[in-house]
This record gives structure tokens, C-alpha cells and sequence, in this order.
């Protein structure tokens, strides 16, 4: 069974986004410095804000789950979840992270290393102890709490208030009431399209660098243009067939397959590299980010200035939470038939393993390679950049060419999934009707071929920087909108409290990969 098409959102976002990128790409050259100065003021002056925001959303989080609410059962009394919990794991991990968690835990720990925080020496061993430390705190918990709590307010809206439709404006009418259909409904909705437009930019401007690089290094072929555009093509091929197969069978194996790969290919490194001091390395990295983690959550370095904290920390949380609607959507799609507390204890414990395990592994393999001389990453990356430190790192491994194929395909697997999350849901909010329906197949791969051809565009005309710049600003307004999803779910589950179906957090999964009855029709 198909969804309908919404034609009042689907023509005003298709508009909206070639308008806003023509314009963006055209003017780039003055876009550019204007939206990097808004970028730092955001950062700078709003740091409180950020740090703070971060820091309460945790703690309604907490409540949501060891409270009385923690049980309410997103959905009916005979719902049940419809996926297994590794498939429902693997896709909210998948959907959430992208290829940014392959390059970063190899690249961000070397940042930290020679610029590290609280006045410490660079290079040194105190920065070593805070190189894997920081890339633990800002891809951990926090992280995931930001994107933890638009997931439980538009699943509660979805599946248990029966809003027809995926939208953070269904999910704000709590508070927003009948103004949710109004202008500020669309407003929202706008804002949260145009977020996804920037993950997709994020996506590839760590993505397609990586993968041509590793690609070129393995096959010879020269680094260029040509060869991002190839590395595009076959990744929209992959995305393709699994959106013509569906979130049953299409997305969900994609991510299944993903987790897989990504295990085996993090296991070989921990096995074939200094297993021994990658361990120990970790234990202790996880020792010193626990010890100064509320130092790190509030640091803004008034007196200093040195601009660690703005520059990565309060970054970090405003780009996250400018993409954190839209992994909202789609976390709250896949959730049907869990109760508050499992979801949320879900999201952060999937989401910090899988990015503790690769910032475990691969950034502490990296930093071994520098603290033992065996190779200078850190010369690398300022003399070629983040892919080039990459390429270093997968040739240093025992069986490299095996290693580097394997996390070619990795890459290739992991842009997928983030092309399938997002055309999925901007399918789901350009919908009505979507209780019991998927969005039509033509739909979501006419959402993927327009953000594929936005691609191939920004990389010909050099436009990619300036439009994920322009997204990380949507974070502004998604400030407000945290505080209208608090409120309004705080109020619907005072309003149904006398209703609320309970069940017990241990339930069962379901017996097979996937129980449901919503699957499309032939």
C-alpha cells in the first residue's frame, strides 16, 4: 500500500531547494564569508546555549526513561515492534552517522592532538590522553540525546496521538495547536527539508573525498571531478534498488549488511593491529572523557579564548541538532511498538557503541602510528588532508589491499543508507496519509535522483562547502523548536495518562527479521 502525494509540500520543498541551492551556488563567492561569519557568531555567542540545551536534554531524557511514562507503548495495544532489534538498531546507527564516523574517528583525534583544550600542551602526552577522550565525548551520549528526543515526540505523535503525517510540525501541535497546519506548520517543515539537504552536503563533502581517494589509491586512477561523479552514480545505483525494495526489505538489509561489515572490518583492525594498546588506550581515553565529562559539556573558555570549545564542541551540537529532525523522522518510522524507554535507551546505546567502537579502534590505531614513529599522520594531514591520512593509515594495515577494498565498500554502503534514510523520509513528509502506507516507490527515487543531481551539481561548480555551511544554520530555530517538542510532549502524556497502555521494557522481538503488516504491495 502506497501513501499519497502532498502536493501543498512536495512542490514548495522541490522549489525550494533548487531555488536555494541555484542562488547559494551562484552568489558562493559572497554567500561564502557572509554565512562563515553567521556560522561563528552562532557558535561564539550562542555557546551557553548550545552546552546547556545538550546538557537538559539528557536530563528529560532520563526522566523519560526511569519515570512513569517510560513504558507507554508507542502505538496501539496489539502493536508490536516490527523489526528484529539488531535490523532496528543497525538502521537508526546507520541513519544517524554516514561515512562521518569512518573519517572522523581516523582524522579527529590527530586535530586534537596537535590543538588540544584547557591550555595543554600540543603534542604532548597529556594531549595524546585527550586525543581519542574528545572524539568519545562528542560522538557519545550528548550526541545522541539531541537526536534522541525529536525521535520519542514524533513517534508518540505518529503512532500513539495518530497524527496522518511524518512532520516535526505534527509533533510541535502540542503547543502549536491549529498553527501547525498554518504558516509556522511550513515553516518548520521547511527548515527541517532544508536540514537534510545539509546532511546529504555533509555526507559527501566527508564521503566522496574519502572514497575517490582510497579508490584512486587502490586502482591508479587519478583523483578528479570525473571520479567523484563515478563514485556518485554507483552509489545512487545502490541507493535505487534498495528503495524500489522498500524499509522492509530494502533499507533494512542495506543496514543490516553495513553493521556487518563495519564489525568485521573493526575487529580485523583491532586484531591485525596493537590490539594490546588499542585496548588499553581505550580504557584509558574512556577514564579521562568520564572524569572531565561536565567539564567538557560547559567549557565555553571565557577567559583564555582560545576557542576550542566554539570551534569543535558547540559546532558539533549545532550541526547535529540542525540534522537531528530529520534522524528524528526517521528513528520514529522504525519505532512503532516500542515503549518510550526502550526507544531512547536504544538510540543512545546504539548510537555511542558504534561510535565508541570505531573511535576505540581506528583512532587509537591512528594515534599509535603517530606516537610511535611509524608513520607521521599529522604531517599528512596538514600536507594532503583528512583522505590522504586515511589512505596512510588502511596501507599501514597488514593485508592492506584486502583492508582497503573492504572499507571502499564500506563507504559505498554507508552513503547508501544515508541517500535511502533521507529520500525516505522526505517521501514520508511530502506525504499524507502514511499510517499503514509507504511512501509511493516513485516518490522516494524521485527524492534520491534530485539529491544526486544536486550533487553532481555542487561538486561541478565547487558549491558543496557553502550549502552544508547554509544548513548548520538551521540550527538556530531548531534551538526554539527543542523547547516546542519538550512541551509538547510533557503535555500530551499528562493529557493520556489515564489511557497509556504500559508494557515491560524486557518484551520480546518480534520471532523473525521483520512482523508486520504494512509492508508494500507487489
Amino acid at each position: 500500500m502506497e501513501s499519497k502525494v502532498d502536493k501543498g509540500i512536495f512542490w514548495p520543498s522541490i522549489t525550494l531547494v533548487a531555488v536555494l541551492t541555484l542562488l547559494l551556488v551562484v552568489f558562493r563567492d559572497t554567500a561564502a564569508p557572509v554565512l562563515q561569519d553567521i556560522l561563528t557568531a552562532i557558535t561564539s555567542r550562542l555557546d551557553w546555549a548550545w552546552e546547556f540545551l545538550t546538557i537538559a536534554l539528557f536530563g528529560v531524557l532520563l526522566w523519560l526513561m526511569v519515570g512513569r511514562y517510560g513504558k507507554v507503548r508507542l502505538g496501539g495495544v496489539d502493536d508490536r515492534p516490527e523489526f528484529s532489534r539488531f535490523s532496528w538498531g543497525a538502521m537508526l546507527f546507520c541513519a544517524g552517522m554516514g561515512t562521518s564516523i569512518m573519517f572522523w574517528s581516523i582524522v579527529e583525534p590527530l586535530y586534537y592532538y596537535t590543538g588540544p583544550p584547557f591550555g595543554i600542551e600540543a603534542g604532548s602526552d597529556r594531549a595524546a590522553e585527550f586525543a581519542v577522550a574528545y572524539g568519545l565525548f562528542h560522538w557519545g551520549i550528548s550526541a545522541w540525546a539531541l537526536y534522541a528526543l525529536p525521535a520519542v515526540v514524533i513517534a508518540y505523535s505518529f503512532f500513539v496521538r495518530n497524527s496522518s503525517s511524518l512532520r516535526v510540525s505534527a509533533a510541535c501541535r502540542g503547543v502549536l495547536g491549529r498553527h501547525a497546519d498554518g504558516p509556522i506548520g511550513k515553516v518548520i517543515d521547511i527548515l527541517v527539508i532544508w536540514s537534510m539537504v545539509g546532511g546529504l552536503g555533509t555526507s559527501l563533502g566527508l564521503g566522496v573525498p574519502m572514497v575517490a581517494a582510497v579508490t584512486s589509491d587502490l586502482t591508479g586512477i587519478e583523483q578528479s571531478t570525473y571520479l567523484n561523479i563515478g563514485i556518485i552514480v554507483i552509489w545512487t545505483v545502490i541507493f535505487s534498488a534498495s528503495a524500489y525494495a522498500g524499509l522492509y526489505e530494502g533499507i533494512r538489509r542495506l543496514s543490516d549488511w553495513n553493521v556487518y561489515l563495519a564489525l568485521a572490518l573493526a575487529v580485523f583492525v583491532l586484531l591485525a593491529g596493537p590490539t594490546l594498546f588499542i585496548l588499553s588506550y581505550f580504557t584509558n581515553s574512556l577514564g579521562v572523557m568520564l572524569d572531565n565529562f561536565m567539564m567538557m559539556s560547559l567549557s565555553t573558555d571565557p577567559i583564555t579564548q582560545g576557542g576550542f570549545p566554539q570551534a569543535w564542541t558547540v559546532f558539533y551540537w549545532a550541526w547535529f541538532a540542525a540534522t537531528a529532525p530529520f534522524i528524528g523522522i526517521f528513528v520514529a518510522r522504525i519505532s512503532k511498538g516500542r515503549s518510550i524507554r526502550d526507544l531512547v535507551l536504544n538510540i543512545l546505546a546504539w548510537g555511542t557503541a558504534g561510535s565508541w567502537l570505531y573511535f576505540a579502534i581506528f583512532g587509537g590505531y591512528g594515534m599509535n602510528l603517530q606516537l610511535s614513529g611509524e608513520a607521521d599522520l599529522v604531517a599528512t594531514l596538514g600536507d594532503g588532508g583528512g583522505p590522504a591520512v586515511v589512505v596512510e593509515l588502511l596501507n599501514s594495515l597488514p593485508l592492506s589491499v584486502l583492508a582497503s577494498v573492504a572499507f571502499l565498500v564500506l563507504g559505498f554502503v554507508f552513503l547508501s543508507t544515508s541517500l535511502d534514510s533521507a529520500s525516505y523520509v522526505l517521501a514520508s513528509v511530502a506525504s499524507t496519509d502514511v499510517h499503514g502506507a509507504e511512501p509511493a516507490r516513485w516518490h522516494r527515487l524521485l527524492w534520491g535522483a534530485v539529491m544526486s543531481a544536486l550533487a553532481v551539481s555542487l561538486i561541478l561548480v565547487g558549491g558543496l562547502e557553502v550549502v552544508q555551511t547554509s544548513a548548520v544554520l538551521v540550527a538556530v530555530p531548531v534551538l526554539v523548536m527543542y523547547l516546542l517538542l519538550t512541551l509538547s510532549l510533557t503535555r500530551w502524556l499528562k493529557q493520556d495518562r489515564a489511557v497509556h497502555v504500559h508494557v515491560e521494557d524486557d518484551e520480546p522481538d518480534p520471532p523473525g527479521q521483520v512482523h508486520h503488516e504494512e509492508a508494500e504491495s507487489p
